[in-house]
């Protein structure tokens, strides 16, 4: 085979082959380099002043933010960049000022952890990730601004990274302007007496800890100690969509542990009804906004307070405060800071035994189920589970509306993470307080008359009975009757009833919780905080920024034994006592101070990042104003701004997008910015699979290996199965661009990847069928270059009408696709062309070739280039025009139309295609075909769908 191929490179030695590809790409890819082909320009100032930039549209693509990873790309990473890339070349050459470009969010836990594994500094093995994976995406041909890219471990892009969150922490939320505003207007209306101080005392009788401690309640970015998810093994606290449904982390599987520690928080709360109300405004994947608006999860209905004693009220949310006569119990999260003050020495007399977990005081009882508890994940605790658990705390508290003492339980099906942390038990009601009040024998009352014939005795019921339509009985007392009441006006008027008297109130409230913003690690951006001898936390000014990260000698963050949950974090930085105790001057003269030593989640580099591709050099400013408000402010159809395309994987539809409009909708508030929102459209690619095969003991084996013999597949004379999965290195099946690009070329890679189906849905990968693809090149080449010679064949005659017919109908086709981002079609409409110019026969025309050429540029940038150079061209095909279609060439000079006579096709007619229904009515009944057919029967009716059908009902 291989003396085949000798040959045949002797006879054709300019053939289009891989060692050609690879040639062919490096030199133009040198050629964009060098000539900054794809540098987008920044307007220098008012757009009026500068016509050459005002003059085109301007187009922001953007993919989602790569982390660099030690294992670099599979095939199936690029998907995404390359119809990124694909897109804004087409939009290029649509007259559009294109911004893309693509930079790495490098601070993240596999770096740190291969650091504690082998001493290697973290930015030494992520700036070599980077610089791999650099290599490989060059490879392939990206159209990439390379003066914006940047790393967020970039000190100088850290800097600002920084400033964003002083610019948060230096912020509060005015409900009444349903904005973020300077917390400096917070402390002068405290000092002028316009807002009261919670509490009785003046703003001016405050010490210095005691002011920070009210703004503290207030600041968009506060520390505070909250029930945390701890993770011993690691060492640090997660957020809770870090940690996997069965209460282990999602990074190394270890155990996660509810714990109270003093962390930063940002108070995202503050922006859920902006958060839900915006959406309406961007053009998102409706998975996606719905997956936000669950994850804000926003109801309606009211706070109630039960009072315990004179241990104070504990204060519930409820979205049903009509069935609010029906409270027997109550129950709290075992979290809930009340706990501990309600807690009765010894058990209440006549205390059910059941009640009691079988221990001897309350105290022992609610201990060792708080520890039970914490060993559960959020989403455990909320699991169906079949036995309900849970535990006196030996307290009662009073039902407002009927005066009975409801027992007070804890029980891990109540979490703080939504509402109070506390909830009205109505078991007649609600399936869980049933099953629950079942388990611990608790007294029901039906406040809510069944709609079917089982009475209204709980005590008989098979489960709770719910309904919105039913009527309210057994709930009046001597001030207020629901009785007889539907559920709208009975929630009306208990509200009303509660807030006369100073025990409740109509609310909203919210299942999003504020934003747990420290990580016990090294690896991230140090926090621009420090604290003085009364640990009262000041923020550094901006001539400190970027505040850098520390050598240290050891990276890892103390771990422990990985169930031992009464454990405190020690971070990597606190080692470090130079860094961490130091003399500054905040402007009252030099103090000692000691630093923040948590630093930020990796998430914090992502939530602002396309703001720096816009203006990366500036180091004045966090961006330009007029450069913001040229690529992201709000226009015609984009009312909050934003980013023009955004790309990347629907895993992100919470996390990162819900933080980043977050930080922006901040920024936007503050004057920062002129676009309210990051991303105003946003695509989710599909993603590239491959087959996993697993041996006998379910271990992935080599894929490439594998033999597909007698119907099954074998691996070393084993038979192994045969599943569709993910791409990756631990599954074995990994396929890199790299050995595409060396087998075929780097354009073969971009337009399979393009054509292997709609670019939202997943796909199987299959090696063996990307030799189409290289096929495809292999005859365009042919079409316009002399395999021999290597110069072009092309001639200067008009083309006749049927290749005008099949160029304009795919110039118009791939326009179309193009837009859309339907980029697997648009490839087989230039297929189609090509393969009619090969058919054809004879030299092509020039003007059909240069045409095709451009068609073909997107898609596969290096080749195009190459035959537009050979095509007699000097400049670069990137900047050219994209071609038009002509009308009179898209439309068919006739179409056919089908016959019918009872439904069966009697004859088949080419028409105009703008034949109008009498004219072409008359055409089929005067048809030859249709005369005999008949034989003289009488038509009854004919209906005609002019051009294209016929239905004669004889």
């Amino acid at each position: 085979m291989s003396e085949m191929n000798s040959a045949a490179e002797t006879a054709a030695p300019h053939r289009y082959t891989a060692a050609m590809a690879a040639d062919i790409e490096a030199r133009w890819q040198d050629f964009w380099d060098a000539e900054g082909t794809y540098e987008a320009p920044n307007p220098t100032g008012d757009l009026a002043s500068d016509p050459e930039i005002a003059a085109r549209p301007k187009k922001f693509i953007m993919d989602m933010f790569p982390y660099p990873s030690g294992a670099g790309l599979h095939v199936g990473h690029p998907l995404g960049y390359i119809a990124t890339d694909v897109f804004a070349r087409h939009q290029r050459m649509t007259g559009h000022n294109v911004l893309h470009t693509l930079g790495f969010d490098a601070f993240g836990l596999p770096a740190e952890q291969y650091a504690v594994q082998t001493g290697t500094h973290p930015r030494v093995s992520t700036e070599a990730n980077m610089e791999n994976m650099k290599v490989q995406l060059r490879r392939l041909g990206l159209g990439h601004d390379k003066r914006r890219s940047f790393a967020t471990i970039d000190p100088e892009y850290y800097k600002w990274t920084q400033w964003i969150f002083l610019q948060i922490f230096n912020s509060w939320y005015d409900d009444e302007a349903k904005k973020a505003r300077p917390i400096a207007e917070l402390v002068e209306q405290f000092e002028n007496g316009t807002r009261e101080i919670p509490g009785t005392r003046a703003w001016s009788e405050l010490n210095a800890a005691e002011r920070s401690d009210v703004l503290g309640e207030y600041r968009l970015a506060y520390a505070s100690d909250a029930p945390v998810n701890w993770c011993p093994g690691l060492g640090t606290v997660l957020a809770n969509e870090e940690v996997t449904a069965d209460g282990r982390s999602e990074r190394g599987n270890f155990p996660v542990f509810k714990a109270k520690l003093r962390q930063w928080n940002m108070r995202i709360t503050a922006y859920a009804d902006r958060l839900l109300d915006d959406l309406d405004a961007l053009d998102w994947p409706e998975a996606i906004k719905l997956q936000q608006r669950n994850w804000i999860g926003r109801s309606e209905g009211a706070r109630v307070d039960f009072q315990v004693g004179d241990a104070g009220a504990i204060t519930v949310f409820t979205t049903r405060q009509d069935t609010l006569f029906g409270a027997t119990y109550m129950v709290l999260a075992p979290e809930h800071d009340l706990v501990e003050k309600i807690v009765p020495a010894a058990w209440p007399e006549g205390t059910h035994d059941v009640w009691t977990g079988g221990h001897a005081t309350p105290a022992e009882a609610v201990d060792a189920y708080r520890k039970q508890a914490a060993s559960k994940s959020d989403v455990e605790r909320q699991a169906e589970a079949k036995d309900k658990t849970g535990v006196f705390t030996g307290a009662y508290a009073t039902n407002p509306v009927s005066g009975e003492r409801v027992p007070v339980f804890i029980a891990d099906y109540v979490l703080m993470g939504y509402g109070t942390g506390a909830i009205m038990a109505v078991p007649a009601h609600d399936t869980r307080d049933f099953a629950f009040a079942r388990a611990f024998e608790l007294p029901m009352r039906c406040v809510v008359e069944p709609s079917d014939d089982r009475g209204t005795d709980p005590s008989t019921w098979d489960d709770a009975f719910s309904s919105y339509e039913a009527k309210l009985v057994n709930s009046s007392n001597a001030d207020v009757s629901l009785d007889g009441l539907g559920v709208v006006e009975a929630k009306e008027r208990i509200t009303a009833w509660l807030t006369e008297r100073g025990i409740g109130e109509g609310t909203v409230n919210f299942r999003l919780r504020d934003w747990l913003f420290s990580r016990q690690r090294y690896w991230g951006e140090p926090f621009p905080i420090v604290y003085d001898e009364d640990g009262v936390a000041h923020s550094l000014p901006e001539s400190m920024l970027p505040l850098e990260l520390p050598e240290v000698d050891d990276y890892s963050p103390r771990t422990f034994d990985p169930d031992d949950a009464d454990t405190q974090p020690e971070t990597p930085l606190s080692r470090n006592e130079d860094w961490v105790n130091v003399t500054l001057d905040l402007g009252d003269g030099p103090k000692k101070y000691r630093r923040e030593t948590n630093t930020m989640p990796n998430w914090a580099g992502s939530c602002w990042y396309e703001l720096r591709y816009l203006d990366p050099h500036n180091d004045q400013k966090l961006v330009d104003p007029a450069v913001e408000q040229y690529w992201m402010g709000p226009r015609e159809g984009m009312p909050t701004g934003g980013v023009d395309l955004y790309v990347g994987g629907a895993e992100h539809a919470v996390l990162h997008l819900l933080y980043a409009r977050f930080w922006s909708k901040v920024l936007f508030d503050l004057g920062h910015v002129s676009s309210a929102e990051p991303f105003h459209k946003l695509y989710n690619q599909g993603m590239i699979q491959a087959f996993v095969y697993r041996d006998a003991r379910g271990i992935a084996v080599p894929a490439a290996e594998v033999e597909e013999r007698d119907g099954g597949f074998w691996y070393q004379g084993e038979k192994v199965s045969r599943v569709l999965g993910k791409m990756g290195k631990s599954l074995k099946n990994a396929v890199t661009p790299d050995e595409i690009c060396g087998e075929y070329g780097a354009d073969t890679l971009r337009l399979y990847e393009m054509a292997m189906g709609p670019l939202d849905v997943s796909r199987p990968w299959d090696t063996r069928a990307v030799v189409g693809q290289y096929r495809l090149l292999q005859r365009l080449w042919r079409n316009i270059v002399d395999e021999s010679t290597g110069e072009a064949t092309v001639v200067d005659d008009s083309p006749d009408e049927d290749t005008l017919r099949a160029l304009h109908k795919a110039i118009d086709g791939v326009s179309q696709d193009m837009a859309a981002m339907r980029f697997n079609t648009a490839i087989a409409k230039v297929t189609e062309l090509n393969n009619h110019l090969t058919k054809s026969g004879g030299a092509v025309s020039r003007s059909v070739a240069e045409q095709l050429v451009l068609l073909v540029a997107p898609l596969a940038p290096h080749i195009a280039e190459e035959l537009w150079r050979k095509l007699g061209h000097t400049d670069s095909v990137v900047h050219q025009d994209f071609p038009v279609a002509d009308p009179a060439y898209v439309v068919d000079e006739t179409v056919t139309c089908v016959v019918q006579i009872k439904g069966k096709v009697k004859a088949r007619l080419e028409v105009s295609p703008s034949i109008t229904d009498a004219e072409l009515e008359a055409l089929a009944l005067g048809d030859a075909n249709v005369v005999a057919a008949l034989g003289g029967a009488t038509i009854r009716k004919v209906i005609v769908r002019a051009p294209k059908l016929v239905n004669i009902v004889a």
